[in-house]
């Protein structure tokens, strides 16, 4: 039975998972009931309609997939406005309602700010010199997805460079996908009490169910969606936190009390109570996290997607600003959390738990009557939005390397467009499952669990995209090259050479990078130039880019 429901848009797919998301909340929600006060009905009504909802889109735009190029592509027609807030979406995972604040609630601003304006700046750099290319280069060529881009772009006809990308993406997507389940867990155990694994097991089953239901085009739009609902609960938490702190001078006088804690060179320590400076070694480390959008397969795609690359101007306009709008934000409200705690609305946070401080404020807002137990809802929902908007992007990226990748490509196995379906919906259950089991525990950081993967495309992918669009001369060699090292490298800093500390305990993310760029580029001009039909086809792409 399950492999009919999956094969296709039945009516018994979608009453499959309808009965599944029912039975699931009944366990968690319903046996909790008789002690559950009024706000936290609000909530839960709140959450579960939501969830129903972003279900809904996934059955709605089930029908609209005709091939396996419309399930991970969306048949390339998103709007420009779609573009940015999905790309964006996608990007800003759970980490920016729970990680980033929480960094900033414990050691000050610096960590956090610096982290951002890389971000900040690699958005914008991204959006300026990759997605207009990669549109027009992807579209080319017919490429559908990231590793196929890179075995067409170098005509690699043995797809050895296809599968080599495909087993990164799945390498690296998996611990990805796994920080969004683990917030989930975080926030229904700190919001309701309740198991922190069922809590992560019914969120996977939503973000499965509307994923494998509608593919990219669900995931866009759930995207948009989703970049609206985290707007909404960053502005709302924002503004009662400060309340609740006792005003914004309150705010500041808490943080200036602690050493290091509002200064860009210096970083605060709950430990021992006093500031650590923060040089220019660290501040390079954390803006090398901008280097990470250029390898990110789930943002990519969404370049890729666009049905006018004319548009793509105001697509970076909107994507920028959101994006440093709502960095700024979680900043922020990492300090007033602090306040807070200072102002005796929260208690002290420390650890990992300091990454549910959005929740504790929602909890307090929804302690105000039905109607702010419903906006807290819509926050919390707002979490569940960040998570799901990167693990609906990042699943389908998986998927798409494992069923066209290395299923298709690499292992010539002949399917039909039916079968690729199913085996896509498929391997979106199967890395589900992996991610989380790999979030069990739930000491588990999202924010470490996020850096490591960045880190991970950052270096693998983001050298190898840049010499493939700018640069004629790089060849398939190089670019296996310079792929493989950048995976290792990123294993090698942060286990072996990053414990050793001082100069070495930088973001792994950046010499790994540096590392694989230089790789790529040796190993293309000791090695055999590219084909001169390769040759010709960059040289079109580069026609068309500048006309």
């Amino acid at each position: 039975m399950l492999i009919s429901i999956l094969s296709g848009n039945s009516l018994d797919f979608i009453l499959y998972f309808s009965l599944i998301l029912f039975v699931l909340q009944w366990i968690l929600i319903e046996r909790r009931t008789f002690i559950m006060n009024t706000s936290q009905v609000c909530i839960t009504i709140a959450i579960v309609v939501y969830l129903l909802f972003v279900l809904g889109v996934g059955v709605y735009f089930s029908k609209k997939n005709n091939n396996v190029g419309d399930f991970y592509l969306g048949g390339r027609k998103l709007g420009p406005f779609v573009t940015a807030m999905s790309a964006e979406a996608s990007d800003m995972s759970s980490w920016l309602l729970m990680g980033l604040p929480g960094v900033a609630y414990l050691t000050g601003i610096a960590d956090a700010a610096w982290t951002a304006i890389g971000l900040a700046l690699g958005t914008y750099i991204n959006w300026l010199i990759v997605a207009k290319r990669i549109r027009t280069y992807s579209h080319h060529i017919d490429a559908i997805t990231i590793p196929d881009f890179f075995s067409k772009r170098y005509h690699d006809e043995k797809n050895v460079l296809n599968a080599i990308a495909a087993v990164i993406i799945i390498l690296f997507f998996i611990p990805y996908t796994a920080s969004g389940f683990a917030a989930c867990g975080k926030l229904f155990g700190s919001l309701f009490g309740v198991d922190y694994f069922w809590a992560m097991v019914i969120s996977a089953i939503v973000i499965v169910g509307y994923t494998t239901l509608g593919g990219f085009l669900a995931a866009s739009t759930t995207d948009l969606i989703q970049s609206i609902v985290m707007s909404i609960a960053l502005i709302v938490v924002l503004g009662f936190g400060i309340n609740a702190a006792g005003g914004w001078s309150a705010v500041v006088d808490n943080a200036s009390a602690l050493p290091g804690y509002l200064n860009l060179s210096q970083t605060y320590d709950p430990a021992s109570g006093s500031a650590s400076p923060y040089g220019l070694l660290s501040k390079c480390s954390m803006l090398a996290w901008g280097l990470g959008y250029f390898g990110m397969p789930h943002i990519l795609l969404r370049f890729m997607a666009i049905e006018d690359k004319e548009k793509l101007k105001l697509s970076r306009r909107i994507a920028t600003i959101w994006v440093l709008i709502s960095l700024a934000v979680a900043i922020t409200i990492g300090v007033v959390g602090y306040g807070m705690t200072q102002a005796g609305a929260v208690e002290y946070l420390d650890g990992s738990n300091a990454e549910t401080i959005i929740v504790r404020i929602a909890g307090l807002i929804s302690q105000h009557g039905a109607l702010a137990a419903l906006v807290a809802g819509v926050i919390l929902a707002g979490i569940l939005a960040a998570t799901m908007s990167t693990s609906d992007s990042q699943l389908l990226a998986a998927s798409s390397s494992v069923s066209q990748n290395i299923f298709r490509d690499f292992l010539k196995i002949n399917m039909s467009e039916k079968k690729s379906m199913l085996t896509a919906r498929c391997t979106v259950i199967a890395i589900s499952v992996i991610a989380v089991l790999f979030a069990s525990n739930p000491d588990s950081s999202v924010f470490e669990i996020v850096s490591f993967a960045w880190a991970g495309f950052g270096a693998t992918f983001g050298p190898v995209m840049l010499c493939a669009l700018f640069w004629k001369r790089s060849n398939k060699q190089g670019a296996i090259a310079g792929m493989v090292i950048g995976a290792v490298m990123i294993f090698v800093w942060k286990y072996a050479v990053k414990p050793l500390g001082g100069a070495f305990g930088i973001y792994e993310l950046l010499p790994a990078f540096l590392v694989a760029l230089a790789v790529n580029i040796i190993v293309s001009l000791l090695t055999t130039p590219p084909e001169k039909e390769v040759g010709q086809e960059y040289e079109a792409y580069a026609l068309e880019m500048r006309k």
